[in-house]
């Protein structure tokens, strides 16, 4: 039994480098990606069979990946004059049409946030080596904190905060996953949400997101619609003053026994003030980014169906 805000551990006794990340279940197994900032890594990959002991997989994406093209327009580069870039969030769908699993995640130089862009990278297995397609602005727009969805009828979407994080966008991906077909949605205008998680209960849509605090947790807000291209409900409160100091990462939908539960999964950021903590490993000296935690909570909804979460130390996710 993991517990909350503390340090995970994987099966070979080190810590759990997956942050801003994203499970998915395939092949028998869950899969979790996550940003790792040590050394050359940009997304790790862990395996479980019940999401209680993980298995470290594979870096599956770093500075040394292959590059391939798949569209004019596209910056492939990995590195920033000799520097690591800045990918996160990292989100993968399999994608039936090809037998690809597809990454979307959020880019940034490495100096600076004002690329905004989002980026690809595709694989034949889900911890396989991943293939970078290079980053790009959807449509024109800026695109940050990002996350994915794939509805009941295959559709897929993918949510990315624009203008400067003011606005969240919603665009339906192609059948291949590998571009935006569409932006069919903007939400909240002048709001500035970011890490946005979206899950589907009852045939309605629920989007959780934080504030742009930056690395400071705040208050998160939750909004239910009928459609992912309709307008949603006005934002309302989720959880305590600070998420339990926490911001969201996605949320896990089980279905055990033709039960469908829903799992707050967030990252507890090891911050000072509003600015992220980051350092490099020097001696006996942990690099403090990594020393960033993980808050796994199961949702609750109310007799009007909103979504709300308790404080609980320890979990097990099969009691969710």
């Amino acid at each position: 039994m993991q517990e909350n805000g503390k340090q995970w551990y994987d099966v070979q006794g080190n810590t759990i480098q997956a942050h801003g990340g994203w499970i998915i279940f395939a092949e028998g197994y869950y899969w979790w990606y996550g940003e790792n900032r040590r050394g050359n890594r940009y997304v790790s990959c862990y395996r479980s069979a019940d999401l209680e002991t993980w298995e470290f997989r594979r870096d599956v994406l770093t500075t040394e990946s292959r590059t391939e093209a798949i569209r004019h327009r596209t910056d492939l580069n990995l590195m920033n004059a000799g520097r690591k870039v800045n990918i996160e969030r990292p989100k993968v769908l399999f994608c039936r049409q090809t037998g690809k699993y597809v990454m979307w995640a959020h880019y940034e130089n490495g100096e600076n946030y004002l690329d905004a862009r989002c980026c690809i990278a595709t694989c034949d297995t889900p911890d396989g080596d991943f293939v970078y397609h290079g980053s790009f602005n959807p449509y024109g727009y800026m695109s940050r904190d990002c996350t994915l969805f794939q509805d009941d009828d295959g559709k897929a979407y993918f949510l990315s905060a624009a203008r400067d994080n003011a606005d969240l966008h919603v665009y339906l991906l192609s059948e291949d996953l590998l571009n935006v077909k569409k932006h069919v949605n903007t939400l909240w205008q002048g709001e500035y949400r970011e890490a946005p998680a979206v899950f589907k209960r009852n045939r309605k849509y629920y989007i959780l997101s934080s504030y742009c605090t930056g690395w400071m947790p705040n208050q998160g807000k939750w909004a239910v619609g009928s459609s992912m291209e309709e307008p949603f409900s006005e934002l309302a409160g989720f959880g305590n003053e600070t998420t339990f100091d926490s911001q969201p990462a996605f949320v896990l939908s089980l279905d055990e026994d033709g039960c469908q539960r829903y799992v707050y999964w967030a990252d507890r950021w090891c911050y000072e003030g509003t600015e992220l903590i980051v350092q490099e490993e020097v001696g006996n000296s942990m690099d403090v980014y990594s020393r960033s935690t993980y808050i796994v909570l199961p949702i609750q909804f109310g007799e009007k169906e909103e979504p709300f979460i308790e404080w609980t130390p320890r979990f097990r996710l099969r009691d969710a």
